[in-house]
């Protein structure tokens, strides 16, 4: 069976994924730059709070995994690792730096 999805339900699989070192969703964190759905094709470049992050890996990991949950079987997603432009908490969601207590994260 293959399911239609959008970008958003993308979105809402990789809210589920945290950052264990910060303790907030990836997506949230600002860590997904881009999600490109193309028929069976899925290609997700997102990038980590520090190129030194010691949970990337897991962190790809746990996305692989959600979004196996929702993808249909013939979808092959990709995640890219980059790093321009570098993370600032400026890229988290408002809603995100407060939780954490970052309000003056500055401007964008």
């Amino acid at each position: 069976m293959t399911a239609v999805l959008d970008t958003e339900q993308i979105r809402a699989a990789l809210r589920k994924v945290v950052d264990p070192e910060v303790g907030a969703n990836i997506v949230d964190l600002g860590l997904i730059y881009r999600i490109e759905l193309d028929g069976s094709k899925l290609l997700i470049e997102m990038t980590m709070t520090s190129p030194a992050c010691p949970m990337g890996e897991m962190i790809v990991d746990d996305a692989y995994a959600e979004l196996d949950r929702i993808l249909p079987t013939d979808c092959q997603p990709e995640i890219r690792l980059v790093w321009e432009p570098p993370w600032a908490p400026s890229m988290m969601s408002e809603k995100c730096r407060r939780s954490l207590g970052w309000d003056e994260a500055g401007s964008e």
